[in-house]
């Protein structure tokens, strides 16, 4: 399977990482002996190494003018209802940050945020689904999530199980299913799901929990000041590819992602959702 769309900046840099660094070296490093979270952090990975992030704001899901995020045939600039209520999309590339800035004037990083669209244990069982316990009006949750889950991938993928069976790095220990810190508690797959071909068109709204994930940054960005970071959803379909908690195996690098997309490992594809964050070694040095 192919990669849906990416953003220019995030093609670039790939394109030069995967000539620079046709066999990246691999660290083994410990995640049990990093100082602990701060409710604001996350923990990610780049360029094989284990990372903090920090987020200082909330995020952003950007809108423009001429958006219909919900398929009313509104413009959402005569439709103020459109984005009282943030429409995080997976599938659309906005063309501006939420700094209102695009092209070569556009601070933003890439920010690859795995998913892991496998079951481990082929899950039939759609109360396994994140349940509807505090999540926003409207979104798909409990057994009917499970059941659509099972019926769009023939299993539970464990991007929407209340406990899944992989590590990831979002939840965090302190927070339930469907939440990260700082983060959109909710996603519509919608434009993404009819793309790949899972479900017909025309599009329409498909509201889902923000799925369990993990983070990857470029290998240039691993110490970077708090920036817009566009969210870019990689569908990780092989579970040989999930990366460890420790980070000692699986995807933990963008050239490892580009890879796996090659490969027909996994699919990327864009988004509106932006997070605000900064990144830092998790450790002074790699074991």
């Amino acid at each position: 399977m192919k990669v849906l769309i990416h953003t220019v900046k995030a093609a670039v840099y790939r394109s030069t990482l995967l000539l620079a660094l046709g066999c990246t070296p691999t660290f083994c490093f410990s995640q049990t002996d990093a100082p602990p979270l701060k409710p604001n952090q996350t923990f990610g990975f780049g360029a094989d190494q284990l990372l903090k992030f920090t987020y200082t704001q909330s995020f952003d899901c950007v809108a423009e003018p001429h958006n219909d995020l919900n398929f009313s045939g509104k413009q959402a600039q005569s439709e103020p209802a459109e984005f009282q209520i943030p429409i995080c999309q997976v599938g659309i590339n906005p063309t501006v940050d939420p700094s209102g800035l695009s092209g070569a004037a556009d601070p933003t990083e890439p920010l690859y945020v795995l998913v892991p669209v496998f079951s481990v244990d082929n899950d039939q069982n759609p109360d396994d689904a994140i349940s509807c316990k505090g999540v926003v009006a409207g979104t798909n949750c409990g057994a009917a999530l499970g059941s659509t889950l099972i019926k769009l991938f023939g299993a539970l993928p464990e991007a929407f199980k209340a406990k899944p069976l992989v590590h990831t790095q979002c939840p965090d220990p302190n927070l339930p299913p469907g939440t990260c810190t700082m983060h959109a508690s909710r996603l519509d797959l919608g434009p993404v799901l009819v793309k790949l071909g899972l479900l017909p068109a025309p599009v329409s709204n498909v509201f889902v929990p923000s799925p369990n994930h993990s983070h990857v940054v470029l290998n240039i960005d691993v110490n970077l000041q708090p920036v817009w970071w566009q969210v870019i959803p990689v569908l990780v379909l092989d579970p040989s590819d999930w990366p460890t908690e420790d980070g000692s195996s699986g995807l933990t690098s963008v050239a490892e992602i580009g890879a796996a997309e090659k490969d027909g490992r996994a699919i990327e594809a864009p988004s509106n959702f932006y997070l605000f964050f900064g990144s830092h070694l998790a450790h002074n040095h790699a074991h």
